[in-house]
């Protein structure tokens, strides 16, 4: 440092302290995110959920008692409306598949890529009634989160010909993870399905960047 010039200490010194509190303050978010529920965390509840998710997410689902021991993939479908008048349904997509493709071999994955269809997922299917419908204000909001995802995504291949979205519909596709060879333990390896209604595309459904000719 002695061999450096004022102006190079300045900076650096500079970058070392913006390092230094920026690696504070996330110390501190999530300390408080972890952390029991106190007074702090309760005040800045809002404040320290917009800094932790989805990027800094934590959860113990890999752990012990309870594993995860099943792999969930969320499919979508679209009926359009063709520019001559006509309709037609579109074939499952599987985002989960897309997702899992995005971040392979990826060293840096998102955690957007990796967590947002997932927990909206999750959280739809919390609010889900016997008919696979959402239930109350928090469940329409969920469905509505996950029509933003879904024509964000796909809605420029479902009208690149012109085609307008006129409803999608969401299913989730369930596989257990089977047992390693040496277990006695038997696991079914069919999927299990679970699908929700069809679902009309309005304005509201239609996040920036997205389309719906």
């Amino acid at each position: 440092m002695a061999a450096l010039s004022l102006p190079s200490r300045i900076v650096i010194g500079t970058a070392a302290s913006a390092i230094a509190v920026a690696a504070l303050i996330h110390l501190a978010m999530m300390f408080l995110h972890v952390a029991p529920s106190n007074t702090l965390s309760k005040q800045q509840s809002g404040l320290i959920s917009d800094y932790v998710y989805p990027e800094y997410e934590q959860n113990w689902k890999l752990f012990a008692p309870n594993p995860l021991q099943q792999n969930t993939d969320v499919q979508v479908r679209a009926q359009l409306r063709t520019p001559d008048g006509t309709s037609r349904t579109t074939g499952w997509t599987d985002l989960t598949a897309r997702d899992g493709q995005a971040i392979l071999h990826n060293p840096l994955p998102s955690h957007t890529q990796q967590n947002q269809l997932r927990r909206g997922w999750e959280l739809l299917s919390s609010t889900l009634d016997a008919q696979n419908r959402p239930a109350g204000d928090r469940g329409e909001m969920f469905a509505r989160y996950l029509r933003r995802i879904a024509m964000l995504r796909m809605s420029g291949e479902w009208t690149k010909n012109g085609d307008r979205v006129a409803e999608i519909q969401f299913r989730s596709q369930t596989t257990a993870v089977l047992p390693p060879p040496w277990s006695a333990e038997k696991v079914s390896d069919k999927p299990v399905y679970r699908v929700l209604p069809w679902w009309q595309i309005t304005a509201t459904d239609l996040p920036e960047g997205a389309t719906n000719k």
